[in-house]
C-alpha cells in the first residue's frame, strides 16, 4: 500500500512549514519516526506478508470452500443452470444433428425437452456433489502457496481446476447418473433417438449424457468460484470468516 509513504510526506510538509532549522534528511527521519509511533512501523511489509505459508494455504482453501458453497447454492437452485447464460448446458454436439433433422419434421420439442432435463440433472447433482468439492479442496496440496497467493484474482481456483477436475469428474459419475434418471433425461433421450431413427438415411448418433453434464457443470462451477475468489481478494465484505480477513486483508 502507498498510505505510509503518503502519510510520511504529509508529516514532512508540516515540519517544513513549522520553520524548524534542520536539514531535509533530518526532517524526513522525524516524519518517519512520528509515523512509526502512530502506525507501529513504516516498513512496506503488510500484515499478510508476515503470515506463514501454512496459514496462507489454509486461507486459500477457505476461500475456495466459501466460494464453492455460494456457487452450489446459486447453480443448485431451480433454473440455476438452465437460465444462466454462462452455466447453461446445451445439447451435446453429437445431438445437434438430431436436433436439426427433428426440427424439420416438427419434433423440435423433443430436443428442447432433453436440453431442459440436462440442466435439471445438473441442478439436482451439484448440491449432492458439494461434499466432494469440500473433500477435494481439503486434500489438495498447494505446490507454491506464495505464487498462488500473489497471483491473479482467480489463481487458487484455476490451480484447483487443473489439479482436481479429473478426480472430481470420476467421483461425480454416480451422482449425475442418478440425477439424469430422476429428472427424466434418460427417457427424454430415448424419445429423441427413437423419433430420430424413424427418419430415413440419417447418420448414426450417440451421446454420453453423463460425461457431457459433468464436463459442462464443472465449467460453470469453476467460472463462478473464480468470481467468488476475486471478490474475497478484493472486497472486505466478501471475507466472511476470521481466517479470510486475516489472510486477505492487505
Amino acid at each position: 500500500m502507498k498510505y505510509p509513504a503518503v502519510a510520511a510526506a504529509a508529516i514532512f510538509s508540516v515540519l517544513v512549514c513549522s520553520g524548524a532549522p534542520v536539514g531535509a534528511a533530518s526532517l524526513l527521519d522525524k516524519a518517519q519516526g512520528i509515523l512509526g509511533k502512530i502506525g507501529g512501523g513504516t516498513g512496506t511489509s503488510s500484515g499478510a506478508a508476515a503470515l506463514g505459508e501454512a496459514e496462507i494455504g489454509r486461507g486459500l482453501k477457505e476461500a475456495l470452500k466459501v466460494g464453492a458453497g455460494k456457487v452450489v447454492s446459486k447453480l443448485g437452485a431451480a433454473d440455476g443452470f438452465n437460465l444462466d447464460p454462462t452455466a447453461h448446458i446445451p445439447l451435446p454436439a453429437s445431438l445437434k444433428t438430431a436436433q436439426e433433422f427433428l426440427s424439420k419434421f416438427g419434433y423440435s420439442s423433443l430436443t428442447d425437452d432433453l436440453e431442459l432435463r440436462l440442466n435439471r440433472a445438473a441442478e439436482a447433482a451439484v448440491p449432492e456433489a458439494q461434499s466432494l468439492f469440500v473433500d477435494a479442496i481439503s486434500q489438495m496440496t498447494l505446490d507454491d502457496v506464495r505464487a498462488i497467493y500473489d497471483g491473479p484474482d482467480d489463481a487458487a481456483t484455476r490451480f484447483f481446476q487443473n489439479k482436481m477436475s479429473k478426480p472430481l469428474s470420476e467421483r461425480m459419475v454416480p451422482i449425475v447418473d442418478k440425477s439424469l434418471s430422476q429428472v427424466g433425461a434418460i427417457a427424454s433421450y430415448d424419445a429423441v433417438m427413437g423419433q430420430y431413427r424413424t427418419i430415413p438415411y440419417v447418420p448414426n448418433l450417440k451421446a454420453n449424457l453423463t460425461g457431457h453434464v459433468i464436463e459442462k457443470a464443472l465449467v460453470g462451477l469453476f467460472h463462478y468460484i473464480a468470481k467468488e475468489e476475486a471478490a474475497i481478494r478484493n472486497m472486505a465484505a466478501a471475507r466472511t470468516t476470521d481466517l479470510l480477513k486475516r489472510v486477505f486483508t492487505r
